[in-house]
């Protein structure tokens, strides 16, 4: 029987360990520091738009991990910056019982944000699956999680990584149906990742404060520059009617405890954690660096966020001023409306 192995206990990780446990689907959680150890000793406040529960889960510390088996799926579910080391830690363990290792014997999927833990994934894992998936959760504190996704917790495109189908990816997707997610299996999961991408560029903006019009202006210019670091890195973006499932009844339950502009990003800063926009505007800068193409926006706000990230403390907002002089002044007046506001 399928265990999957959940290695990383924040929103997404915790949430799909809750729901696989309200499921009767075996798996097993596994972090480290105040969260993971909240969760073994109290179990998990689990906040969901049909209420809250403390759920009991079957987790680990990572200090004293699960063995490992031959019927293991790993699920990725660490940030992005976090997910080389986790990969590294994992990678060579060996199975009960065995002289094989994880990385030849056992798939992985991937749930990070951004482009590059896949590629990671690869140097060691023989067979990798990449997952996109949008759930509007939230993790800033200790031993709790807010999933707001109804009636589904999320949506999740999984697929073989760099492209392909097959038996364990759409048993992967069937499983995640079964606890409670809207899932699919898709051919090409680096086209599903890299429109996520797309939006998730905007997320660095939670960090800012200021005028609406300019906020919408630079949102815009972040989205196209990434748009033609794409294009020119060659990459196709998937689109909203290539979905085999149906989306249009998914939402976020109103009063469900999520609210509007308190995404990943602004929750690692918030919680003291590191940073993921350097896999996220970060990875525009390096396709625009590779590809010959422009990425001035996305290359400010990747250096005011990682300023923010060294100093450890987000007491408030930056100011969406500081972004302007960052910018190339010439690329600065070709956007649209971009040129009166500096």
């Amino acid at each position: 029987m399928t265990r999957y192995v959940i290695i990383g206990a924040g929103a997404v990780g915790a949430s799909l360990a809750a729901q696989f446990e309200q499921s009767g689907i075996k798996y097993a959680l596994v972090g480290r520091g105040a969260q993971i150890s909240h969760i073994r000793k109290h179990g998990l406040n689990y906040q969901r738009p049909s209420g809250t529960r403390q759920i009991d889960l079957n987790a680990f510390d990572l200090a004293d991990p699960p063995e490992l088996t031959s019927d293991d799926i790993l699920l990725l579910t660490v940030k992005s910056q976090d997910a080389a080391g986790a990969l590294a830690f994992w990678s060579w363990r060996t199975l009960s019982n065995s002289i094989h290792t994880a990385a030849t014997s056992l798939p992985v999927v991937t749930f990070q944000n951004g482009l590059a833990t896949e590629a990671v994934a690869l140097r060691t894992f023989a067979r990798v699956y990449g997952a996109s998936i949008l759930t509007p959760a939230r993790f800033t504190e200790t031993g709790k999680v807010v999933v707001g996704g109804d009636p589904q917790v999320g949506v999740v495109t999984v697929g073989r990584f760099p492209f392909g189908r097959d038996e364990t990816g759409d048993r992967i997707a069937a499983d995640l149906n079964h606890a409670g997610y809207l899932s699919e299996p898709s051919a090409e999961i680096r086209r599903w990742k890299s429109a996520k991408l797309l939006h998730n560029v905007r997320n660095v903006l939670e960090l800012f404060d200021g005028a609406a019009d300019l906020r919408g202006a630079i949102r815009e210019a972040l989205v196209d520059e990434a748009r033609r670091a794409f294009q020119a890195a060659g990459y196709t973006l998937a689109l909203p009617s290539e979905r085999t499932v149906d989306i249009s009844d998914w939402r976020t339950a109103q009063n469900s405890g999520i609210h509007p502009g308190q995404q990943s990003t602004w929750q690692s800063f918030t919680r003291g954690a590191s940073s993921e926009v350097d896999f996220l505007n970060g990875e525009i800068v390096l396709l625009g660096r590779l590809h010959g193409t422009s990425t001035p926006y996305n290359a400010a706000v990747q250096v005011l966020a990682g300023r923010l990230a060294h100093q450890g403390d987000f007491s408030s907002a930056l100011p969406l001023d500081a972004i302007l002089p960052l910018v190339d002044k010439s690329h600065q007046a070709r956007q649209t409306g971009l040129g009166a506001a500096g």
